[in-house]
C-alpha cells in the first residue's frame, strides 16, 4: 500500500470509528480494560461471566445430588481432586495489553499475588467417590443442556467468532492502524511486531505454566511503549470500531441461526434458573 493510499485508509478507519463509538455508550477518555471500549454487537448471543458462575453453582448442586444417589451422601459442593492436578492458566485478552499502571508493573503478566488459578475448596474427595464423578458431571451436564440442540444452535455466535475474526485481521482500516502502532513501538527502540496480540504473547517474556511472566525490564519497558501508542494513536478503540461493523455484517448474514443460538441460550439460562430454585 503506498503512503497516500495508507493515510486514506487510516483516515476512513477513523470515520468509521467515529460514526460507531457516536452511538454507542459514554465511556471513560481512558481505555484500561477492553470493557471501557463498550459493548460488541455479538455480546447479546454469548456466554458471560455470570452464566459461567451461574452454571457453576447449579452443576456442583447437580452433581452432589447424584452422588448422594450413588452412595455418597456428603459429597462437598466444590470438592478436592485425591491428588492436586496441575492447573494452568491461559491469559489473553482481545486488544493485547491496555492498562498503563499494569505494563509499568507487571509487563504482558500480573501481580503473582494475584494467582488466576481456581484455590480448590472442600474436602479431598475419595477414590470411590472420584471415580463415580465423570458419570455424575455428564448426567448434570444433560439437565443444563435438556431442550437444547448442541450440534446446531449451543453458543452459535462463538462458532461464528473465528471467520468473523479473520474478516477483522483482513480489514485494511485496521492493518493500517496496526501498522502505525508498530511503528510507534519500534521508533522507541523495541521489536517491530506486526500487531498487539503478537507483542502480548511474544516468548520472549517466558511464561510459566500459570501464565504469568518473568517481569523483566525489557518486558515492561515493551509493554509500556505498547500501551502508549495504543493510547496515542486509538488503535483499540479504532479496532473494537472494526470488530463491532463485521459482527453486525455477520448477524444480518445469519439473522435466523444467531436467533436460534440466543434461544439456546435462554433454554440453558431457564434450566439453570429451575436448578439453583430447586436445590440451591
Amino acid at each position: 500500500m503506498t503512503r497516500r493510499g495508507w493515510r486514506l485508509a487510516a483516515v476512513t478507519g477513523m470515520a468509521v470509528l467515529a460514526a460507531i463509538c457516536a452511538s454507542g455508550p459514554e465511556r471513560s477518555e481512558v481505555v484500561r480494560t477492553a470493557s471501557d471500549l463498550g459493548p460488541l454487537p455479538a455480546d447479546r448471543y454469548d456466554y458471560t461471566p455470570q452464566d459461567y458462575q451461574r452454571s457453576q453453582r447449579a452443576s456442583a448442586l447437580l452433581t452432589r445430588q447424584c452422588m448422594a444417589e450413588r452412595g455418597h451422601p456428603d459429597f462437598p459442593l466444590v470438592p478436592r481432586y485425591p491428588s492436586n492436578p496441575f492447573v494452568a492458566t491461559a491469559v489473553s485478552t482481545d486488544y493485547g495489553a491496555l492498562d498503563l499502571a499494569t505494563a509499568r508493573r507487571w509487563g504482558y503478566g500480573w501481580d503473582p499475588a494475584k494467582t488466576l488459578a481456581l484455590q480448590p475448596k472442600g474436602r479431598r474427595m475419595t477414590n470411590a467417590e472420584y471415580a463415580d464423578l465423570p458419570a455424575c458431571n455428564a448426567e448434570a451436564n444433560r439437565r443444563l443442556m435438556h431442550g437444547i440442540d448442541l450440534k446446531r444452535d449451543w453458543l452459535y455466535a462463538t462458532t461464528r467468532a473465528i471467520e468473523v475474526d479473520k474478516a477483522v485481521k483482513r480489514d485494511p482500516r485496521l492493518r493500517a492502524a496496526w501498522d502505525v502502532w508498530s511503528r510507534c513501538v519500534a521508533d522507541q527502540g523495541f521489536t517491530h511486531y506486526p500487531d498487539p496480540v503478537a507483542a502480548y504473547t511474544d516468548d520472549t517474556w517466558q511464561r510459566d505454566g500459570d501464565g504469568n511472566t518473568r517481569h523483566t525490564k525489557r518486558e515492561r519497558a515493551t509493554a509500556v511503549a505498547d500501551v502508549t501508542c495504543k493510547r496515542r494513536h486509538h488503535t483499540a478503540e479504532l479496532w473494537h470500531a472494526v470488530r463491532a461493523q463485521k459482527q453486525a455484517v455477520d448477524i444480518t448474514r445469519h439473522r435466523n441461526r444467531y436467533t436460534a443460538g440466543l434461544q439456546a441460550l435462554r433454554m440453558y439460562r431457564a434450566n439453570i434458573t429451575e436448578v439453583l430454585q430447586n436445590l440451591g
